[in-house]
C-alpha cells in the first residue's frame, strides 16, 4: 500500500479503509463457488464498500448501530464489514456454522439494524432485524454511488465490532474491540513490512490462501488487514478437503496458506497417503530421516517432486487458532517449506507474539508482539498489557472489564519463557492436571506423546477426578479397522516420566470430536463420555455428527430420528444427496473417501467405518491442462482441418438444423448431446460454429482413459505401448477430459469449473454410454450439477443417423443421412434442483 510508508497513526480503520483502494487494479480477492471461480480488484470492494455505506444510510443504520455478518469468507464479506467501518457501524461477525436459533439470539441481544447471511445458510422465517444475502448484496447496493464516503467521526476507542465466543447452550458472550485495538497490531506489523517491500515486487502479487473464518479475529488479520499492506491477493474456497486444497495452491499460485493446526496436519496425511499410492512413501521416510541436518537448499532439492505437486511459488504455511503439534511442524520444515506461528487470543485483537517468518524457532510460538507487554508470573500464566488488548466483555446488557484490578489481562494460558524471551506454549491452566503427588500434568505434553504413535489421527487428554484425585485420561481417535489404543498407550508411556503415565483411556466412538468453527475439540461432551466409563455407567449416546450432517446437507431432517445404525438409514437418499453428503464429509473430517463404496453405504454406522479407515480411492484419474496449452491447441486445430474435417464430410456430411440459436453466443457453454458412437464428436465439432468448435474440451469415460494412461499388466508388450501412446494422443487431438462413473467425479466437475473459468465450452454426454438400441438413456442426475453451479447457457444437440451406420457397420453415408440438431441455449440457476434439471434437459433432447 502506497500509503504505508507515509501514514504515523490513524485515528480509526476509516482512514485504512480509504487507502485500501490506492492499488485498485490489483487482484484482492478470489473466491471459489461450486466450480468457478471470481474475482475482485481492490477497487470493486472499495466501490462496493462505499455503495454499502450509503445503503447503510439509506436504512438509517448510523454509528453505533449492530450490523450481524453471518456466512463464510468471501468478497461480500468484505465489502460489508470495510462498508461498516465507514459508516461507524459495529459489526457482529457469527461462525458460520453458528445455528439459526444462536444467531438471532446473538442480533437480539446487540439490537441488530440488519443481518447479512450467506445462501448456503439455512435461513429462517422470523429474525430480529432485517436480512440481507451475501449473494445478493451487490446488486443490492448497485444503484448507490460508489463515491468515497464521507466517515462521521471515529476515533480509535470507538466499537469496531463485537465478536461473540461462546457456544449455543451458554450465555453468549461477545469480546468488545475497538478500532485502536486492530490498529495497534497492524502498525507494528506495517512498520515491519515496509522493510521488505523492495524484495517483494520480485514475488508479487503476493497470494494468500486464507482458511480461517472471517469471524475470527486472526481470519480478519489474514484476510483482511495485512495484505492490503502487500498488495497481496486473498483466496477463499467453499471446500476444505485436503487434495481440493492442494489444488487451489497449485492452480492459484499460492504463496501462503493460512489455517488452523488441524488443516495443515490434514495437508501433510494427503501427501503421505499420496506417496504411498504412488509405492514411493518407504523411499520418502528414509529421505525424510536421512535430511533432519541438511541445509535448506538440499532439503528442498530433496523433496522438489512435493514442491511441484504445491507449485514453485508456494513457501509458507501460518498456523493459528491453536498451537501447531511439533511433528507437523517439523514435517513441513524438513521438506524446506516455512512455518510460522502466532500466539494471540479475541481479547487482544488477534496476536500476543510471533514468529518472524525469516527467523523462527521450531516448538516456539514467537516473541512478544510490537507494543505489547508481556509477562510470565509465578504459576506460568501469560500476562498481558497493550494498547491491542480488548475493551470489555459484554454479556446480555451488561459490560465486564478484560483487564484485571492489576492492569494486566490474565490469558488462562501456560507458558515458558525461553532465554531468548520466546515463549513456548505449555496449554491451559484450567486444563492442568494435579495429581495424588501433587505434580502438575500438562495435557499437552501427553498429547504430544500420544500423536507420535502410528495410528493417531487425534487425542485429547483431560484430567479426571479419581478418590478424590486428578488422573490425566486419554481419549483417542484412531485410524483403521481394528485399532489397538493398549499398544498406543504402551509406547506413548515409554516416553513419559511415571507422574505423566497414562492409566486410563477410551476410543471415542464418533467418526470425529466434537469441534468449534476453528476445529479445536469440544471438551465437554468429551469429558462426560469420558466420566462416565471411568464411573462404570452407561456412557451418554454422542450425538452422530454424520446423522446431523445428513440432515443439514440433505434437509433429510426425519433421519436425525433414525438409529445411527439403522440398516437402511441412507436408502432414501437420491444420488445427488449423496454427492452433498460426501463432500461435507470430506469437508469435516478432513479424509478422502472412496466414491465407490460411499455410494454402496445405505446406514450411518458403515459412513463412519469408511471415515475411520480413511481409505481414499487410489488417484487414478488427471485432469492435465497441456491439452489446452497454444501450442497443443494449434497443432489440434491444424490436424482438424486437414484430417477430420474432410473425412467427416467425405464419409456422411452432415445436415445441420438451429445453427441460427447460437446468434449472440460467445460462450463458454456447457453443450450436452445423445451419445451414439464413439466418433459421435466428429459431427458435433462440424455442426458448431469456429468460435466454439475452436475452444472445445470433451468428457471422455475416466476409466477408459485410466486403463490408456496405465495399462492393465496383463496386456501383451505392444498392447500396453499402443495403449500408452492412445493416451497422449487422444488428449491432444480430441482434448478430452476424465469423467468417471464410479470415482473423482467430483474432480472432473471441479476440472469443468476450471476449463469454463479459462473461456473453453465444454462437451458432456449426460446419458453416459452409447445407446444400445437407438433410444435416449435416462441423463446422469450430475449433469444437472453442473448446469446448475457452472451458471453458463447450455446447449442441447442432438444426433441423428447414426445409430443405422452403427448397426449396418457403414462408415460411409449419403451426404444429410446424419442429422445434428441445435436446440436454443437454456441457463438454470444454482437454486434449482439438480434431478429436475436433468430431467428437463433429458426432454429436451428428446424434443429435438
Amino acid at each position: 500500500m502506497e500509503a504505508a510508508g507515509r501514514q504515523a497513526r490513524r485515528q480509526s480503520l476509516a482512514e485504512f479503509v480509504r487507502e485500501y483502494g490506492l492499488q485498485r487494479k490489483e487482484t484482492a480477492v478470489v473466491q471459489r463457488r461450486g466450480y468457478r471461480t471470481e474475482r475482485w480488484t481492490y477497487g470493486q470492494i472499495l466501490d462496493d464498500a462505499n455503495r454499502f455505506a450509503r445503503e447503510l444510510e439509506a436504512r438509517a443504520i448510523g454509528k453505533g448501530d449492530a450490523v450481524v455478518l453471518w456466512g463464510e469468507g468471501s468478497a461480500e464479506w468484505t465489502v460489508a464489514f470495510l462498508g461498516c467501518i465507514l459508516r461507524g457501524v459495529v459489526a457482529v461477525p457469527i461462525d458460520a456454522i453458528s445455528t439459526a436459533e444462536f444467531t438471532a439470539r446473538v442480533a437480539q441481544e446487540v439490537h441488530a439494524k440488519l443481518i447479512l447471511a450467506s445462501g448456503r445458510i439455512q435461513v429462517g422465517a422470523e429474525w430480529p432485524a432485517p436480512l440481507l444475502l451475501f449473494e445478493t448484496l451487490p446488486s443490492a447496493i448497485a444503484p448507490r454511488t460508489a463515491e468515497p464516503y464521507p466517515s462521521p467521526p471515529i476515533g480509535r476507542s470507538d466499537t469496531l465490532e463485537m465478536i461473540f465466543t461462546s457456544g449455543t447452550t451458554a450465555e453468549p458472550r461477545g469480546v468488545v474491540i475497538s478500532h485502536g485495538n486492530v490498529l495497534a497490531n497492524i502498525e507494528p506489523l506495517e512498520r515491519e513490512i515496509r522493510k521488505y517491500l523492495g524484495w517483494e515486487r520480485f514475488f508479487h502479487p503476493l497470494r494468500f490462501l486464507n482458511l480461517l473464518p472471517l469471524s475470527h479475529i486472526f481470519g480478519q488479520m489474514l484476510g483482511l488487514f495485512i495484505p492490503p499492506l502487500l498488495g497481496a491477493t486473498v483466496i477463499y474456497v467453499d471446500s476444505l478437503k485436503p487434495w481440493e486444497t492442494i489444488e487451489t495452491i497449485r492452480r492459484e499460485r499460492v504463496s501462503v496458506l493460512v489455517a488452523v493446526p488441524r488443516l495443515i496436519e490434514s495437508l501433510a496425511r494427503e501427501v503421505e497417503r499420496d506417496l504411498e499410492r504412488r509405492g514411493q512413501l518407504e523411499r520418502f521416510r528414509k529421505n525424510f530421516a536421512a535430511s533432519e541436518n541438511n541445509h535448506f537448499l538440499r532439503r528442498w532439492w530433496t523433496f522438489r517432486s512435493i514442491h511441484h505437486r504445491f507449485g514453485w511459488k508456494f513457501w509458507a504455511f501460518i498456523s493459528g487458532g491453536a498451537a501447531l503439534p511439533e511433528q507437523t511442524e517439523t514435517f513441513w520444515h524438513r521438506l524446506g517449506y516455512a512455518v510460522v506461528q502466532g500466539y494471540g487470543m479475541t481479547e487482544t485483537a488477534s496476536l500476543i507474539t510471533l514468529n518472524h517468518p525469516f527467523r523462527t524457532t521450531r516448538g516456539s510460538i514467537g516473541s512478544a508482539f510490537p507494543g505489547m507487554e508481556i509477562k510470565v508470573d509465578e504459576s506460568g500464566e501469560v500476562l498481558v498489557r497493550g494498547e491491542n488488548v480488548a475493551m470489555a466483555y459484554r454479556r446480555g446488557q451488561e459490560f465486564e472489564p478484560v483487564v484485571a484490578a492489576d492492569g494486566w489481562f490474565h490469558t488462562g494460558d501456560l507458558a515458558e519463557a525461553g532465554p531468548d524471551g520466546r515463549l513456548y506454549f505449555k496449554g491451559r491452566s484450567k486444563n492442568t492436571i494435579v495429581t495424588s503427588a501433587g505434580m502438575k500434568v500438562y495435557p499437552e505434553d501427553l498429547e504430544k506423546a500420544l500423536r507420535k504413535q502410528k495410528g493417531v489421527r487425534d487425542c485429547v487428554v483431560i484430567g479426571l477426578r479419581s478418590n478424590g484425585n486428578e488422573e490425566p485420561c486419554a481419549v483417542l481417535l484412531l485410524d483403521g479397522p481394528d485399532p489397538d489404543a493398549t499398544d498406543v498407550i504402551e509406547q506413548a508411556n515409554k516416553s513419559l516420566a511415571e507422574y505423566q503415565k497414562i492409566r486410563q483411556w477410551l476410543v471415542w466412538p464418533e467418526a470425529d470430536f466434537p469441534r468449534t468453527p476453528t476445529q479445536k475439540p469440544v471438551l465437554q461432551p468429551i469429558r462426560a463420555m469420558a466420566e462416565a466409563k471411568l464411573r462404570g455407567v452407561s456412557p451418554p449416546k454422542p450425538a452422530t455428527s454424520i446423522l446431523g450432517l445428513v440432515a443439514q446437507t440433505t434437509g433429510h431432517t426425519a433421519l436425525s430420528a433414525s438409529p445411527a445404525n439403522g440398516p437402511d438409514a441412507l436408502a432414501n437418499l437420491s444420488s445427488l444427496d449423496r454427492v452433498e453428503l460426501m463432500s461435507a464429509m470430506e469437508d469435516r473430517y478432513q479424509v478422502d473417501l472412496s466414491e465407490t463404496k460411499f455410494s454402496q453405504a445405505i446406514s450411518v454406522a458403515e459412513l463412519e467405518q469408511l471415515v475411520r479407515e480413511r481409505q481414499a480411492t487410489p488417484l487414478e484419474h488427471v485432469f492435465p491442462r497441456w491439452p489446452q496449452s497454444r501450442l497443443i491447441t494449434a497443432v489440434r486445430l491444424a490436424a482438424y482441418y486437414m484430417l477430420v474435417w474432410p473425412a467427416t464430410y467425405l464419409l456422411a456430411a452432415p445436415r445441420v438444423r438451429g445453427r441460427e440459436n447460437l446468434r449472440g453466443i460467445e460462450g463458454p457453454v456447457l453443450v450436452i448431446s445423445n451419445h451414439v458412437t464413439y466418433v459421435d464428436i466428429g459431427w458435433i465439432l462440424a455442426a458448431l460454429p469456429p468460435r466454439f468448435r475452436h475452444r472445445l474440451a470433451t468428457a471422455m469415460r475416466g476409466e477408459r482413459l485410466a486403463e490408456m494412461r496405465r495399462p492393465a499388466a496383463t496386456l501383451g508388450f505392444f498392447e500396453r505401448l499402443t495403449e500408452r501412446l492412445s493416451y497422449p494422443l487422444v488428449l491432444t487431438f480430441f482434448n478430452v477430459f476424465p469423467l468417471p462413473k464410479e470415482s473423482a467425479f467430483l474432480r472432473s466437475f471441479s476440472f469443468v469449473g476450471d476449463l469454463v473459468d479459462r473461456r473453453w465450452n465444454v462437451l458432456v454426454f449426460p446419458e453416459g454410454l452409447t445407446t444400445p438400441d437407438g433410444k435416449l438413456a435416462p441423463f446422469r442426475s450430475g449433469i444437472g450439477l453442473l448446469a446448475a453451479r457452472l451458471n453458463i447457457p447450455v446447449v442441447p444437440m442432438r444426433l441423428d443417423g447414426l445409430f443405422e451406420l452403427r448397426q449396418n457397420n457403414r462408415t460411409i453415408a449419403r451426404p444429410g443421412h446424419v442429422k445434428v440438431t441445435i436446440g436454443p441455449p437454456v441457463r438454470f440457476s444454482a437454486e434449482q434442483n439438480p434431478e429436475e434439471i436433468a430431467r428437463d434437459l433429458q426432454r429436451t433432447v428428446e424434443e429435438l
